[in-house]
């Protein structure tokens, strides 16, 4: 049975190990903050096995794909350690996305986002279609692909989702713009 580890309990992690389970996967989650209660219950009430406050090296790099979270930057130690066994990293959106076959509206930039992405969901709504909202507003796109799958997926990606994404494909894609922002997190040189 092939291991998946979820590096971060929050949405896209918690998510991430629902999804993971009900496809078949050895999962485990660790957490090197506090996991919130209702992500613990979700993770319980899945039968998931999960740590927090700490990432224990042994159950980490015997996975055979890690899912990480969006907010873990690719510098911190157990990813490098990760990196350096070899073990393939991906994100929630990237693993989500071999799961489902509805269409996927993903929307990113450095600014506009959330409006844009509400504002489109709304008018799907609203025409009648089955949608849902995921990404960096609503429910984890993993979840809703586990347990309640819509026709279409409208998505907001912020730059940090964007990260470890390999094969998924959007049907739609819009970039709203792009400034110079989390420049502490990206190697990033500008040139006036």
């Amino acid at each position: 049975m092939k291991r998946i580890v979820i590096l971060g309990a929050g949405e896209s992690g918690a998510g991430a190990a629902v999804l993971a389970k009900k496809e078949g996967f050895d999962v485990f989650v660790s957490d090197m903050s506090a996991i919130k209660d209702k992500y613990k219950k979700l993770l319980d009430d899945h039968a998931i096995d999960w740590e927090e406050k700490q990432h224990t090296e042994e159950k980490i790099l015997s996975a055979d794909e890690i899912i990480k979270s969006p907010g873990i930057p690719n510098e911190a130690p157990m990813v490098k350690k990760a990196i350096d066994k070899g073990i393939h990293i991906i994100s929630e959106i990237e693993f989500a996305g071999r799961y489902t076959n509805s269409k996927m509206i993903c929307i990113t930039g450095s600014n506009g986002k959330t409006t844009t992405t509400s504002l489109i969901y709304h008018i799907f709504k609203m025409a009648g279609y089955d949608a849902g909202l995921a990404g960096n507003i609503g429910r984890s796109l993993a979840l809703q692909v586990a347990e309640e799958p819509h026709e279409y997926y409208i998505i907001e990606l912020s730059s940090f989702q964007l990260d470890n994404m390999y094969d998924f494909h959007a049907n739609i894609a819009i970039l709203l713009n792009i400034t110079p922002d989390h420049l502490d997190r990206y190697d990033f040189c500008m040139q006036n």
